[in-house]
């Protein structure tokens, strides 16, 4: 808000002050819930709010002679400025219930996600494993010229094999429920450096486990932090490092890419991409937050931090 505007909106609150000290009607509480509702649209804070509000009673307050007067006076600017007030309150409870029920949907997914890696894991395993002991049989019948051709078959089996692992695993890691987050993240570095060539290393610890949420959520961010990296940034190394505090687990993922415009974009008119929006919705469900530093030709960091207590 340009300080044109807000010594506009400091005027109307004060004349609305006023109005309302002169007759304590309703229609002068019905603007300071209006003034406040503009400001908090354009930006202003509580505190800037009751800036204006002490602006307002050293112009129509103070000024007033007698003690009596003045202390009815502020008395009833009190209910005023707790009515301009109230559409922060509500915008802060409508935020509080939003963060609530995206956590939820995202629990919802995992949960999802965890049955689906766990139908591709043990189920089309089963699957894999009838087709292997039929082509076993069919074997023992075939000449030994037409054997070469099974190995062949049975060589492709195991490569579907290993990708419906690999797949099972980037949906839902069974070692993040077992064993923690930071042996997940190592085995995802691995995965990550075995198909693409990158260096990646794994350093820090959380001492001990967190709750599953941020686990969940911390794992979901650095994956998607390698994912953009290896689709945009191509580089040569990146680190993943996990601090615990505290009151917070920090987790940086850097790399020594090829950069871009932060601020480009952040502005873009579709929106930020390089899967940004995923991230920031998983961090606001935790309360959690997110710094981007990058240059172009000069590599990215990527830093979250997150309450510890989930």
């Amino acid at each position: 808000m340009s300080e044109k505007t807000r010594r506009e909106l400091g005027d109307q609150y004060r004349r609305a002050l006023e109005d309302y000290l002169d007759d304590g009607g309703e229609a002068a509480l019905a603007r300071a819930y209006e003034l406040g509702r503009k400001a908090a649209v354009d930006g202003l804070g509580v505190l800037e709010m009751a800036a204006l509000h002490q602006e307002a009673l050293r112009t129509c307050v103070l000024p007033l002679a007698a003690l009596e007067v003045r202390a009815k006076a502020a008395e009833a600017a009190q209910a005023f400025f707790r009515e301009s007030l109230s559409p922060f309150e509500m915008t802060h409870r409508a935020s509080r219930e939003a963060n609530v029920a995206l956590r939820r949907l995202n629990e919802r997914l995992e949960e999802e996600s965890k049955r689906i890696a766990h139908t591709l894991h043990d189920e089309a395993a089963q699957l894999l494993a009838s087709v292997h002991i039929a082509l076993d049989g069919m074997s023992r019948d075939l000449p030994p010229s037409a054997r070469s051709r099974l190995e062949e078959i049975r060589g492709l089996l195991d490569r579907i094999e290993g990708e419906l692992r690999r797949l099972s695993h980037e949906l839902r890691p069974t070692m993040l429920d077992d064993l923690g987050l930071v042996p997940a993240l190592q085995f995802l570095a691995e995965g990550v450096a075995k198909r693409t060539g990158l260096s990646v290393a794994v350093s820090g610890s959380t001492h001990g486990r967190l709750p599953p949420a941020v686990e969940t959520a911390l794992y979901r961010i650095t994956q998607e932090a390698l994912t953009n990296a290896v689709r945009h940034a191509h580089p040569a190394h990146v680190k993943i490092q996990l601090q615990r505090e505290a009151r917070a687990v920090r987790c940086s993922i850097a790399d020594d890419g090829v950069g871009f415009d932060v601020a480009a974009v952040l502005a873009h008119r579709g929106g930020p991409g390089l899967g940004l929006v995923g991230i920031r919705e998983r961090l606001d469900a935790l309360r959690g937050s997110l710094q981007i530093a990058s240059t172009p030709g000069r590599g990215t960091r990527v830093h979250v931090a997150i309450p510890a207590e989930g």
